[in-house]
């Protein structure tokens, strides 16, 4: 059965006027068209289809309200481009890209940088529609050029409250409203200032990083300080952490368990790495755990998950890994065996210990799987009496280790 291509066709605040003649003429030939309320109230009366509004929430209808109107020509009406955290990625998705014809219109970021001057590849830009704002904090360093799209009139306010809670209270802001329409507007003004009452809520909010003096510098390379992670003691130290993300290597896309979390440390650097990395720690501790949360949203990663429960039955129904890393509890009946038997063929895994206990069963994967056996030590500069001296951290013994493939009719973990 041959099925009929959706069109997707992005639509600015100019609405009908600012659309290319290809554009207007898919959605007057189309019999139905799905948009938001906002997009189907800029359609002329002589646009003849059917129009249907998008339920809420929007991702898990979009099979079953495509299904319904099989058969019919059909036309999605999204804002801008419909690529650029739009709703094209879901119909890619579920339709396959063949399937899709795609007529864009400049995305909101294109019209902002036009509008600003700044050249759109240097510029990050971060969505809060639907995400959580802590996310912006990943993106602080200075002379950083964000541009966030925003979830609502409200949005700037709160932006500007981060900025000054997370030490960036001197950073730019612009505020760009209703870009590419005749009610184009724009607000300037400085975060630790900004006391603006909430205006349009088609919004974009430009921000030039300037960190106070005082901001702490977050570095994009794992090694964070100790003191950026709110903790009982049960945190990998900034040295050992460094080298431990090292070995786990981490890539876009990708997922680590971090077992034993303790204080998130080594999923939240894990996941700083890069925009999509993910990861799930999982803790047994209810007040770790907590904290766990509270560091992720501080340090800009919230989307990092947490499990709490002991491992191994807290891994039950994780999805796969890429990566895991064991940070305590090595010595627990089936966890090593577990996540061991959990990665695939080419994951990492990376165990560290300081007790002879856990480093005798590292020695023992060691001889049995390969990879490398580190001992890692560190020492302070410390006064003794009115001279200096050095005062050595517990050694850390790490395991590090690549899964090859299994040979023929070799399942023994």
């Amino acid at each position: 059965m041959t099925h009929a291509p959706v069109t997707v066709v992005g639509i600015g605040a100019d609405g009908w006027p600012g659309l290319a003649p290809g554009a207007r003429e898919a959605l007057r030939a189309a019999e139905v068209v799905v948009a938001g309320p906002r997009q189907l109230a800029l359609l002329p009366p002589d646009c003849a289809a059917e129009r249907v509004a998008w339920p809420s929430p929007l991702r898990p209808a979009v099979p079953g309200l495509l299904a319904a109107h099989e058969g019919r020509r059909m036309c999605v009406l999204a804002s801008g481009d419909p690529m650029f955290f739009g709703i094209g990625r879901a119909l890619a998705e579920e339709l396959g890209p063949d399937r899709l014809r795609v007529l864009p219109h400049p995305s909101s970021a294109s019209y902002a940088c036009a509008r600003l001057g700044w050249p759109l590849e240097e510029t990050e830009v971060v969505s809060l529609v639907g995400r959580p704002l802590a996310a912006v904090g990943a993106a602080l360093h200075d002379g950083h050029r964000l541009l966030l799209l925003s979830a609502g009139a409200g949005t700037p306010a709160e932006i500007a409250a981060l900025l000054r809670e997370r030490g960036f209270g001197p950073s730019r802001m612009t505020v760009l409203e209703q870009l590419g329409s005749d009610r184009e507007a724009r607000h300037d003004g400085t975060a630790e200032d900004w006391d603006r009452p909430a205006g349009d809520p088609l919004n974009v909010v430009a921000v030039e990083c300037r960190p106070a003096p005082d901001a702490p510098r977050l570095s994009l390379v794992p090694g964070l300080p100790d003191e950026c992670f709110e903790n009982d003691g049960q945190l990998t130290k900034r040295h050992i952490r460094a080298a431990t993300l090292a070995a786990l290597a981490p890539a876009p896309g990708e997922l680590l368990w971090d077992v034993g979390g303790g204080s998130g440390s080594i999923g939240i650097e894990w996941m700083r790495a890069h925009r999509s990395c993910r990861a799930v720690a999982v803790e047994r501790d209810l007040v770790r755990a907590g904290r766990i949360e509270r560091n992720a949203a501080a340090l800009g990663v919230p989307a990092l998950r947490v499990v709490t429960g002991a491992a191994p039955a807290a891994l039950a129904g994780l999805p796969v890994p890429d990566a895991v890393f064991i940070g305590g509890g090595l010595t627990a009946p089936g966890l090593l065996d577990a996540c061991w038997a959990a990665l695939p063929a080419g994951g990492r895994l990376v165990a560290n210990t300081v007790t002879l206990e856990s480093e005798a069963l590292l020695a023992e994967r060691h001889r049995r799987h390969g990879g490398e056996l580190t001992r890692l030590a560190v020492a302070h500069a410390v006064p003794v009496g009115g001279f200096t001296g050095w005062r050595q951290a517990m050694p850390v013994t790490q395991w590090s280790v690549v899964k090859p493939a299994p040979a023929q009719g070799d399942s023994q973990p």
